[in-house]
């Protein structure tokens, strides 16, 4: 089953589970629409012969939604009680925080779960990468070039938002790949002035062009964010972000008196086909999950570590990675 936000390399993941699943000759049923799918019962036989060329495809064939078991009445019971009526020995959760954190939770009620991680914010503990960050951050810097080029022509602040809710991981790593001369992230809140002040100082030197990249979760130490109560919320508590972006285009060019524009990626850098690196690291993690179901293991999510896949308990993987702040430092060497 897959749940949460889309990315890309969903489908290498299905794609490897069930080959080696098949070939160790187990049945494999696809669940719908998430953790949906198992409160109402909504499933289907996956054979090798329907997913095979599949490796290079984007979003899930299996669908998702942000559906939360524990917000529905007696949804932990309906859950089990469809499990059961399936015959399933286990469910392979591909996921992030929100997906991967049920999984954990349903264990007390008796669910045999594994947990893949999936995620383009790379913001999942005790893995090094999360299958479809690397392929953002490659959209993302595709975007970000042809962007630079309008700017430079036409002599603007050029404000590029990138998806990041609580973690600065894509926008850090597009903005240092990018060569963006100004990083915000959401680990730490953003001076406006101190961001006009890198505009200006570029401009005294005759630096026409500013790039900034800006993680859509970033919050202002002087001016207020989108207003929240006009957002919707999931059934996880999560805002529907973005537009800081344009925020911080209106204040830039209002206070520096030089044209800003803001560009939103948005979903584009979330959809698509998956890296060759993705590809390659979704079906180790594929595989890796189905031998931790023959293993007898549970409430345990697979995980890259140092190139090796190991297993690693949810509790601790659905814990928050930190933004590497060298990272942070080195992307912002290049600003004035």
């Amino acid at each position: 089953m897959t749940g949460g936000g889309d990315c890309a390399g969903i489908d290498a993941v299905i794609r490897a589970i069930v080959k080696k699943a098949t070939n160790d000759r187990h049945e494999v049923i696809g669940i719908r629409r998430g953790w949906a799918g198992l409160l109402e019962p909504d499933t289907l036989r996956l054979t090798y012969e329907s997913v095979s060329e599949s490796i290079a495809t984007g979003g899930t064939l299996l669908l998702t939604s942000r559906t939360n078991p524990f917000k529905r009445e007696n949804g932990p019971e309906l859950v089990m009680k469809t499990v059961s009526s399936l015959g399933l020995d286990a469910v392979i959760a591909i996921g992030g925080e929100d997906t991967l954190g049920v999984a954990h939770r349903l264990t007390e009620y008796g669910l045999k779960a594994i947990g893949v991680p999936k995620t383009i914010d790379n913001d999942l503990s005790e893995t090094d990468l999360t299958f479809g960050f690397d392929s953002a951050v490659n959209v993302a810097v595709e975007a970000i070039d042809r962007i630079r080029t309008t700017g430079m022509s036409h002599e603007r602040v050029m404000v590029v938002e990138v998806m990041g809710r609580d973690a600065g991981w894509v926008a850090t790593y597009a903005g240092i790949a990018g060569g963006a001369h100004c990083i915000l992230v959401p680990e730490e809140q953003t001076d406006l002035a101190s961001v006009c002040e890198v505009v200006m100082a570029r401009k005294k030197r005759g630096q026409t062009f500013t790039l900034i990249v800006v993680a859509e979760g970033v919050q202002f130490l002087s001016k207020r964010n989108p207003d929240a109560a006009a957002q919707n919320v999931d059934e996880f508590g999560h805002l529907e972000l973005g537009g800081v972006g344009h925020v911080l285009a209106g204040e830039i060019e209002r206070r520096t008196g030089i044209e800003t524009r803001a560009v939103v990626l948005g979903h584009l850098i979330r959809g698509g086909a998956p890296s060759a690196f993705d590809r390659v690291l979704s079906t180790r993690l594929g595989v890796a999950a189905v031998e931790a179901v023959e293993q007898g293991r549970s409430d345990v999510m697979v995980a890259l570590q140092r190139n090796h896949v190991v297993k690693v308990g949810i509790s601790d993987a659905i814990k928050p990675k930190k933004l590497d702040l060298e990272l942070l430092s080195l992307g912002r060497m290049f600003s004035p």
